[in-house]
């Protein structure tokens, strides 16, 4: 299976110790960021920017999306940072470094979707686990991120944040339905070790089915 490296955005299989093209590895960002695990909730407002009726809304939207995919999760992280060397790279540690208090373990990482938010430099970024590379890329990323951009921009950081995890589960509702059209191509996807990638396939799929209306 293939991923993406943090720094280049080039290809790079992901039992490589550091990326071929530019020679980045996880060391990189942890002397940046640190190396020791970060226990943290779904939900972290380290910049302070939501109300407690917010945090609260923005947690059942959280959780709404658990319930709808039973092996992913979704994170956001709204934060302010002096040093950042980019979004992509914090969301890859993230997801690397976080052990995520309110999900359950039968939730791994690789199965995570953070939303990172620098609210200083008013720029958000999209990172997401292996297990999701066959069904998602920076275009349909890009697409969440881009509706919510208004909202993030006006400071309006609920909506934003209801309007990314809206996004993002339609695009996952329709590789679904991709995959009911053309499981081999999706599945080719998931590369030499796709174990892992096709269980996610399988819940996404029969996630769909159980809620396609009866005639």
């Amino acid at each position: 299976m293939v991923m993406k490296c943090p720094r280049c955005v080039q290809r790079v299989h992901r039992s490589a110790m550091q990326c071929p093209h530019c020679g980045f590895d996880i060391a990189d960002v942890d002397r940046v960021f640190g190396e020791q695990e970060v226990r943290l909730k779904c939900l972290t407002d380290a910049a302070g920017v939501m109300r407690k009726r917010e945090r609260e809304a923005a947690e059942r939207a959280l959780a709404d999306f658990q319930r709808k995919f039973p092996q992913l999760f979704f994170a956001v992280y709204f934060g302010t940072f002096r040093e950042l060397p980019s979004l992509r790279q914090f969301g890859f540690w993230l997801l690397n470094r976080g052990a995520f208090e309110d999900v359950d373990v039968s939730r791994p990482n690789e199965g995570g979707i953070l939303l990172s938010v620098d609210v200083g430099g008013k720029s958000a970024g999209i990172s997401f686990g292996y297990l999701l590379q066959p069904f998602l890329d920076d275009d349909l990323t890009f697409t969440a991120l881009s509706a919510a951009h208004p909202f993030l921009l006006q400071g309006h950081y609920l909506r934003a944040t209801e309007v990314v995890v809206e996004r993002m589960t339609r695009i996952l509702k329709r590789q679904s339905r991709r995959v009911r059209r053309d499981p081999e191509r999706l599945e080719a996807g998931a590369g030499d070790n796709g174990e892992g990638a096709g269980e996610v396939l399988e819940r996404i799929r029969a996630n769909h089915r159980s809620r396609q209306p009866k005639l």
